[in-house]
């Protein structure tokens, strides 16, 4: 599909959504919210609040949904966790959660700012293009009910977009034969991935899966001895890139070269405020 839209326009307003839609997980919020209802351990709440537009699903089902955990990590909460909390009560705690959490991070006066109307308007338009064909998290999500409040409906919204980006990325690693630790490898050699510390202590692969896949990325030219992508492993990344913002080009050629750059702006202006109030974790990002 041709664009009419700036190159990277997409991905740039989706990399902005993203920290909107993410940092629940990482909010104290979450915990006291699913701790309310009896989930305590926070894989469990993770997995839990991410899957339970889903159903109650299984760890089959959610470990292909999510790519990159270890089954046996998965399966060590669900479906278990369902006997504790239906997803019903899950979503509705996540909703309490995603609220309190943006209320602390963003502030009452910024919460109630006509920018969050906007933004949530504009990023609520843009899903109207998003398609649930083969994107069974979209999907699952697509089905829920926009919150009223504009702070919640624009995090609906970048849950929307999160997800329909995702569903399509994961298409891509497959095509590019990137299995889920290879994936996790070479996405942290860019940078931009999660630490290999937070990839094993969040992911559940051991430290022998993660040099077993380095050693087999290396084996294709892709990783060096150093564990730093080579050229040929840069220019992979940058084509997933490239062809997850082909496959989620729609919601954004929707909207608009304007509204996305608008969007693009005023998500700017909301994530910096999160970010400045610490809404992620130190050390989280990173080759350390």
């Amino acid at each position: 599909m041709t664009s009419s839209l700036p190159e990277r326009a997409g991905r740039r307003c989706h990399n902005l959504l993203n920290p909107l839609h993410s940092a629940h997980y990482f909010a104290p919020d979450l915990g006291r919210e699913l701790a309310t209802v009896g989930i305590e351990d926070p894989s469990a709440a993770y997995f839990a609040v991410r899957a339970a537009a889903m159903g109650e699903v299984g760890a089959g089902v959610v470990t292909a949904t999510f790519f990159n955990f270890r089954y046996e990590r998965v399966a060590e909460h669900v479906p278990a966790v369902w006997e504790t909390a239906a997803p019903a009560v899950v979503l509705a705690a996540r909703e309490r959660a995603v609220d309190a959490s943006l209320r602390r991070l963003l502030g009452e006066e910024l919460i109630g700012a006509k920018e969050v109307a906007e933004a949530a308007e504009l990023a609520l338009r843009a899903t109207e293009a998003c398609v649930r064909t083969a994107r069974p998290l979209y999907a699952a999500h697509a089905d829920l009910p926009v919150p009223a409040p504009p702070h919640l409906a624009l995090w609906h919204a970048a849950t929307l977009l999160r997800e329909h980006r995702g569903d399509g990325h994961l298409a891509v690693l497959l095509d590019a034969d990137l299995d889920p630790v290879e994936a996790l490898v070479s996405h942290t050699a860019t940078g931009k991935g999660m630490s290999p510390k937070w990839v094993l202590a969040t992911r559940g692969w051991t430290r022998d899966e993660w040099d077993a896949a380095s050693e087999r990325l290396r084996e294709r030219g892709l990783l060096d001895g150093a564990g730093e992508l080579t050229e040929a492993g840069v220019s992979l990344r940058k084509e997933v890139e490239a062809a997850t913002d082909r496959l989620d080009l729609a919601p954004y050629e929707h909207l608009g070269a304007t509204a996305v750059e608008r969007l693009t702006e005023l998500t700017t202006g909301l994530v910096t405020t999160m970010l400045t109030a610490g809404a992620f974790p130190a050390g989280m990002v990173g080759k350390g």
